[in-house]
Protein backbone atom coordinates (compact mmCIF):
# COMPACT_ATOMS: atom_id res chain seq x y z
CA UNK A 1 0.00 0.00 0.00
CA UNK A 2 2.88 2.46 0.99
CA UNK A 3 4.69 1.81 -2.61
CA UNK A 4 1.35 2.04 -4.40
CA UNK A 5 0.94 5.56 -2.68
CA UNK A 6 4.23 6.42 -3.04
CA UNK A 7 3.88 5.75 -6.89
CA UNK A 8 1.01 7.67 -7.15
CA UNK A 9 2.62 10.88 -5.36
CA UNK A 10 5.49 10.37 -7.66
CA UNK A 11 3.52 10.08 -10.98
CA UNK A 12 1.59 13.51 -9.78
CA UNK A 13 4.72 15.17 -9.19
CA UNK A 14 6.34 14.48 -12.56
CA UNK A 15 2.62 15.23 -13.97
CA UNK A 16 2.99 18.68 -12.13
CA UNK A 17 6.60 19.31 -13.42
CA UNK A 18 5.69 18.71 -16.81
CA UNK A 19 2.95 20.93 -16.74
CA UNK A 20 4.95 23.99 -15.27
CA UNK A 21 7.58 23.43 -17.54
CA UNK A 22 5.18 23.23 -20.43
CA UNK A 23 4.63 27.13 -19.89
CA UNK A 24 8.25 28.08 -20.50
CA UNK A 25 9.59 27.82 -23.91
CA UNK A 26 13.33 27.76 -25.20
CA UNK A 27 13.88 29.49 -28.03
CA UNK A 28 16.59 31.33 -30.16
CA UNK A 29 18.35 32.21 -33.21
CA UNK A 30 21.43 31.25 -35.20
CA UNK A 31 22.45 33.90 -38.26
CA UNK A 32 25.13 34.74 -39.58
CA UNK A 33 26.66 35.60 -43.42
CA UNK A 34 29.73 37.50 -45.00
CA UNK A 35 29.88 41.07 -45.64
CA UNK A 36 31.71 43.88 -47.59
CA UNK A 37 31.54 47.51 -46.75
CA UNK A 38 33.40 50.12 -48.51
CA UNK A 39 33.08 53.66 -47.76
CA UNK A 40 34.27 56.21 -50.54
CA UNK A 41 36.68 57.85 -48.26
CA UNK A 42 39.20 55.06 -47.88
CA UNK A 43 41.32 53.53 -50.66
CA UNK A 44 39.54 49.76 -50.57
CA UNK A 45 36.89 47.56 -48.66
CA UNK A 46 36.30 45.44 -46.24
CA UNK A 47 35.14 41.96 -45.97
CA UNK A 48 34.34 40.14 -42.83
CA UNK A 49 31.49 37.88 -41.06
CA UNK A 50 28.57 39.38 -39.81
CA UNK A 51 25.96 37.73 -37.17
CA UNK A 52 22.80 38.75 -37.15
CA UNK A 53 22.18 40.42 -40.50
CA UNK A 54 18.80 39.08 -40.77
CA UNK A 55 17.58 38.20 -37.12
CA UNK A 56 19.69 38.31 -34.33
CA UNK A 57 21.84 35.69 -33.05
CA UNK A 58 19.81 35.20 -29.63
CA UNK A 59 19.23 32.08 -26.89
CA UNK A 60 15.88 32.98 -24.78
CA UNK A 61 13.43 31.75 -22.35
CA UNK A 62 9.63 32.82 -21.93
CA UNK A 63 6.68 31.69 -20.09
CA UNK A 64 3.23 32.10 -18.30
CA UNK A 65 2.07 31.04 -15.09
CA UNK A 66 -1.59 30.92 -15.02
CA UNK A 67 -2.55 32.86 -11.34
CA UNK A 68 -6.59 32.30 -11.98
CA UNK A 69 -9.28 34.19 -12.94
CA UNK A 70 -7.57 35.58 -15.87
CA UNK A 71 -4.40 36.83 -14.04
CA UNK A 72 -1.11 35.24 -15.66
CA UNK A 73 2.51 35.97 -14.35
CA UNK A 74 4.72 36.44 -17.81
CA UNK A 75 8.49 36.69 -18.23
CA UNK A 76 11.24 37.01 -20.74
CA UNK A 77 14.94 36.62 -20.50
CA UNK A 78 16.57 37.01 -24.42
CA UNK A 79 20.50 36.67 -24.72
CA UNK A 80 22.13 38.12 -28.02
CA UNK A 81 25.58 37.16 -28.90
CA UNK A 82 27.59 37.39 -32.18
CA UNK A 83 27.72 33.79 -34.26
CA UNK A 84 31.00 34.83 -36.14
CA UNK A 85 32.82 34.64 -32.35
CA UNK A 86 30.68 33.69 -29.53
CA UNK A 87 30.83 36.95 -27.60
CA UNK A 88 27.92 38.25 -25.68
CA UNK A 89 26.19 41.65 -27.70
CA UNK A 90 24.60 44.08 -26.37
CA UNK A 91 27.48 45.84 -24.47
CA UNK A 92 28.18 41.71 -22.96
CA UNK A 93 24.97 41.77 -20.82
CA UNK A 94 23.37 38.49 -19.98
CA UNK A 95 20.40 39.18 -21.46
CA UNK A 96 20.45 42.13 -23.23
CA UNK A 97 17.76 41.40 -25.56
CA UNK A 98 14.95 41.12 -22.74
CA UNK A 99 14.79 40.91 -19.30
CA UNK A 100 11.54 41.17 -17.45
CA UNK A 101 8.85 40.24 -15.54
CA UNK A 102 5.07 40.86 -14.87
CA UNK A 103 1.55 40.25 -14.85
CA UNK A 104 -1.01 39.64 -17.17
CA UNK A 105 -4.78 39.97 -17.82
CA UNK A 106 -7.49 41.22 -20.18
CA UNK A 107 -6.87 44.45 -19.02
CA UNK A 108 -3.33 44.56 -20.64
CA UNK A 109 -0.20 43.72 -19.08
CA UNK A 110 2.17 45.23 -16.54
CA UNK A 111 6.21 44.73 -17.13
CA UNK A 112 9.15 45.13 -15.13
CA UNK A 113 12.77 45.27 -16.65
CA UNK A 114 14.92 45.93 -19.73
CA UNK A 115 12.29 46.09 -22.89
CA UNK A 116 12.43 47.11 -26.41
CA UNK A 117 11.62 51.13 -27.47
CA UNK A 118 8.40 51.74 -29.18
CA UNK A 119 10.02 52.63 -32.74
CA UNK A 120 12.16 48.76 -32.51
CA UNK A 121 8.80 47.20 -31.40
CA UNK A 122 7.19 48.74 -33.90
CA UNK A 123 9.73 48.42 -36.67
CA UNK A 124 8.04 45.78 -38.80
CA UNK A 125 5.38 48.01 -39.64
CA UNK A 126 6.79 50.65 -41.25
CA UNK A 127 10.32 49.53 -42.46
CA UNK A 128 9.78 46.44 -45.12
CA UNK A 129 13.53 45.23 -44.33
CA UNK A 130 11.96 44.88 -40.68
CA UNK A 131 15.05 46.51 -38.61
CA UNK A 132 17.39 43.84 -40.53
CA UNK A 133 19.98 43.34 -43.76
CA UNK A 134 21.27 46.72 -45.31
CA UNK A 135 18.38 48.14 -45.28
CA UNK A 136 17.59 48.22 -41.68
CA UNK A 137 16.13 51.77 -41.24
CA UNK A 138 18.03 51.74 -37.71
CA UNK A 139 21.17 53.45 -40.23
CA UNK A 140 18.95 55.97 -40.69
CA UNK A 141 16.61 56.46 -38.02
CA UNK A 142 16.71 57.36 -34.68
CA UNK A 143 15.54 54.57 -32.33
CA UNK A 144 16.76 55.54 -29.37
CA UNK A 145 19.28 52.87 -28.48
CA UNK A 146 16.18 49.79 -29.40
CA UNK A 147 16.18 49.22 -25.56
CA UNK A 148 15.58 50.59 -22.49
CA UNK A 149 16.95 49.43 -18.90
CA UNK A 150 14.57 50.07 -15.68
CA UNK A 151 11.50 50.67 -17.39
CA UNK A 152 8.18 49.80 -15.97
CA UNK A 153 5.59 49.41 -18.73
CA UNK A 154 2.16 49.29 -19.14
CA UNK A 155 0.14 47.73 -22.61
CA UNK A 156 -2.93 46.70 -23.95
CA UNK A 157 -3.86 44.94 -26.79
CA UNK A 158 -7.43 44.19 -28.37
CA UNK A 159 -9.97 43.82 -31.88
CA UNK A 160 -6.72 45.09 -33.54
CA UNK A 161 -5.68 47.97 -31.63
CA UNK A 162 -2.20 48.12 -29.38
CA UNK A 163 -0.89 50.75 -27.40
CA UNK A 164 1.68 51.19 -24.52
CA UNK A 165 3.00 53.46 -22.11
CA UNK A 166 6.51 53.03 -21.05
CA UNK A 167 8.51 55.06 -17.90
CA UNK A 168 12.69 54.26 -17.74
CA UNK A 169 13.75 55.20 -14.21
CA UNK A 170 17.06 57.31 -14.52
CA UNK A 171 18.16 56.41 -11.20
CA UNK A 172 20.56 59.30 -10.45
CA UNK A 173 20.55 60.00 -7.18
CA UNK A 174 18.58 63.65 -5.75
CA UNK A 175 17.34 64.53 -9.56
CA UNK A 176 14.81 62.01 -10.74
CA UNK A 177 14.70 64.12 -14.36
CA UNK A 178 18.05 63.03 -14.83
CA UNK A 179 18.31 59.79 -17.56
CA UNK A 180 14.81 59.27 -17.10
CA UNK A 181 12.75 58.13 -20.66
CA UNK A 182 9.07 58.86 -20.87
CA UNK A 183 7.54 56.61 -23.90
CA UNK A 184 4.99 54.95 -25.77
CA UNK A 185 2.83 54.11 -28.89
CA UNK A 186 -0.64 53.57 -30.76
CA UNK A 187 -1.31 51.16 -33.30
CA UNK A 188 -3.96 49.27 -35.13
CA UNK A 189 -3.77 46.16 -37.21
CA UNK A 190 -6.84 44.76 -39.24
CA UNK A 191 -6.86 42.62 -42.51
CA UNK A 192 -4.20 44.18 -44.87
CA UNK A 193 -3.24 47.08 -42.80
CA UNK A 194 -1.23 48.24 -40.15
CA UNK A 195 -0.49 51.40 -38.65
CA UNK A 196 1.38 53.31 -35.83
CA UNK A 197 2.74 55.95 -34.22
CA UNK A 198 5.45 56.10 -31.64
CA UNK A 199 6.99 58.72 -29.21
CA UNK A 200 9.98 58.80 -27.56
CA UNK A 201 11.86 60.75 -25.09
CA UNK A 202 14.89 60.52 -23.40
CA UNK A 203 16.62 63.24 -20.84
CA UNK A 204 20.35 63.49 -20.62
CA UNK A 205 22.57 62.86 -17.46
CA UNK A 206 21.53 66.45 -15.61
CA UNK A 207 18.09 66.09 -17.13
CA UNK A 208 18.74 69.80 -18.62
CA UNK A 209 17.31 68.61 -22.12
CA UNK A 210 16.46 65.34 -23.57
CA UNK A 211 16.13 63.98 -27.09
CA UNK A 212 12.91 63.05 -28.95
CA UNK A 213 11.24 60.84 -31.72
CA UNK A 214 8.41 61.31 -32.76
CA UNK A 215 7.47 58.80 -35.89
CA UNK A 216 4.09 57.57 -37.89
CA UNK A 217 4.19 54.60 -40.00
CA UNK A 218 2.46 51.94 -41.69
CA UNK A 219 2.29 49.28 -44.45
CA UNK A 220 -0.49 47.82 -46.52
CA UNK A 221 -0.97 44.91 -47.76
CA UNK A 222 -2.32 44.32 -51.50
CA UNK A 223 -1.22 40.93 -52.23
CA UNK A 224 1.04 41.22 -55.28
CA UNK A 225 3.37 44.20 -53.60
CA UNK A 226 3.30 45.41 -49.73
CA UNK A 227 4.31 49.43 -49.59
CA UNK A 228 5.49 50.88 -46.34
CA UNK A 229 5.84 54.37 -45.44
CA UNK A 230 6.88 56.33 -42.39
CA UNK A 231 7.75 59.78 -41.13
CA UNK A 232 9.89 60.99 -37.95
CA UNK A 233 10.31 64.27 -36.09
CA UNK A 234 13.74 64.73 -34.19
CA UNK A 235 14.89 66.65 -31.24
CA UNK A 236 18.48 65.97 -30.60
CA UNK A 237 20.96 67.34 -28.01
CA UNK A 238 24.31 68.23 -30.19
CA UNK A 239 23.63 71.02 -32.62
CA UNK A 240 24.10 68.60 -35.54
CA UNK A 241 21.11 66.96 -34.74
CA UNK A 242 18.94 69.14 -32.80
CA UNK A 243 15.96 69.44 -35.82
CA UNK A 244 16.25 66.34 -38.51
CA UNK A 245 13.24 64.11 -40.45
CA UNK A 246 13.19 61.29 -41.77
CA UNK A 247 11.13 59.89 -44.23
CA UNK A 248 10.88 56.03 -46.15
CA UNK A 249 9.30 54.52 -48.71
CA UNK A 250 9.71 50.71 -49.70
CA UNK A 251 7.58 47.51 -50.59
CA UNK A 252 7.60 43.81 -50.08
CA UNK A 253 6.78 41.76 -52.80
CA UNK A 254 6.35 37.61 -52.96
CA UNK A 255 8.36 36.16 -55.80
CA UNK A 256 7.31 32.89 -56.21
CA UNK A 257 6.12 30.35 -53.27
CA UNK A 258 9.10 31.06 -50.76
CA UNK A 259 11.32 34.61 -52.34
CA UNK A 260 10.71 37.86 -50.76
CA UNK A 261 11.91 41.07 -52.97
CA UNK A 262 12.67 44.42 -51.03
CA UNK A 263 13.51 47.74 -51.06
CA UNK A 264 13.38 51.17 -49.84
CA UNK A 265 14.48 54.77 -50.24
CA UNK A 266 15.26 56.59 -46.69
CA UNK A 267 15.84 60.41 -46.28
CA UNK A 268 17.16 62.45 -43.65
CA UNK A 269 16.73 66.06 -43.67
CA UNK A 270 19.09 68.16 -41.11
CA UNK A 271 16.55 71.44 -40.68
CA UNK A 272 19.68 72.93 -38.08
CA UNK A 273 22.75 72.30 -40.16
CA UNK A 274 22.94 73.07 -44.08
CA UNK A 275 24.58 70.84 -46.54
CA UNK A 276 24.35 67.73 -43.88
CA UNK A 277 21.04 65.82 -45.69
CA UNK A 278 21.56 61.88 -46.22
CA UNK A 279 20.07 59.30 -48.19
CA UNK A 280 20.24 55.55 -47.97
CA UNK A 281 18.68 52.80 -51.09
CA UNK A 282 18.06 49.49 -50.29
CA UNK A 283 17.78 46.46 -52.23
CA UNK A 284 17.08 42.93 -50.65
CA UNK A 285 16.16 39.61 -51.30
CA UNK A 286 15.11 36.36 -48.68
CA UNK A 287 14.50 32.57 -49.65
CA UNK A 288 13.02 30.63 -47.21
CA UNK A 289 14.21 26.91 -47.34
CA UNK A 290 12.12 25.97 -44.56
CA UNK A 291 9.57 27.57 -42.07
CA UNK A 292 12.67 28.04 -39.88
CA UNK A 293 15.94 28.42 -42.55
CA UNK A 294 16.08 31.44 -44.85
CA UNK A 295 18.98 32.21 -47.09
CA UNK A 296 19.37 36.34 -47.75
CA UNK A 297 21.49 39.03 -49.57
CA UNK A 298 20.80 42.67 -49.73
CA UNK A 299 22.85 45.95 -50.80
CA UNK A 300 22.60 49.63 -49.61
CA UNK A 301 24.35 52.95 -51.08
CA UNK A 302 23.99 55.77 -48.36
CA UNK A 303 24.84 59.22 -49.77
CA UNK A 304 25.93 62.27 -47.43
CA UNK A 305 25.63 65.79 -48.45
CA UNK A 306 29.09 67.84 -47.75
CA UNK A 307 28.16 67.78 -43.85
CA UNK A 308 26.14 65.03 -43.33
CA UNK A 309 28.02 61.53 -42.07
CA UNK A 310 25.40 59.20 -41.78
CA UNK A 311 27.21 55.54 -41.39
CA UNK A 312 30.33 57.14 -42.56
CA UNK A 313 33.35 58.56 -40.50
CA UNK A 314 34.18 61.53 -42.99
CA UNK A 315 31.37 64.13 -43.73
CA UNK A 316 30.39 64.03 -47.27
CA UNK A 317 31.52 60.58 -48.08
CA UNK A 318 29.45 57.28 -49.26
CA UNK A 319 29.21 53.77 -47.55
CA UNK A 320 28.30 51.20 -49.46
CA UNK A 321 27.00 47.55 -47.58
CA UNK A 322 26.57 43.97 -49.41
CA UNK A 323 26.06 40.97 -47.21
CA UNK A 324 24.72 37.18 -47.78
CA UNK A 325 23.94 34.71 -45.63
CA UNK A 326 21.90 31.86 -43.95
CA UNK A 327 19.49 32.09 -40.76
CA UNK A 328 17.97 29.38 -38.90
CA UNK A 329 15.55 29.65 -35.83
CA UNK A 330 14.57 26.85 -33.09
Amino acid sequence: MKKSLLAIALVCLAAGTSHAQSNVQIYGVVDAGIAYEKNTATTSGTWRMDSGNLNGSRLGFKGTEDLGGGLSAIFQLENGFSLDSGALGQGGRLFGRHAWVGLSSTLGAVKFGRQTTGVYANSDTFDPFWDALAGDSARMFNYSGSRTDNTLSYSYEANGFRGALQYGFGEVAGNNSASRTVAGWGGYKQGPMDVVLTYHNTNNASGSDSTKTTLLGGNYNFGPIQPHAAYAWNKGLSAAAADTRDALLGIRAPVGKSGTFIASWIRKSNKTTANADATQVALGYTYDLSKRTALYTSYSRTTNDAASSVNVTTAGATNKLFNAGIRHKF
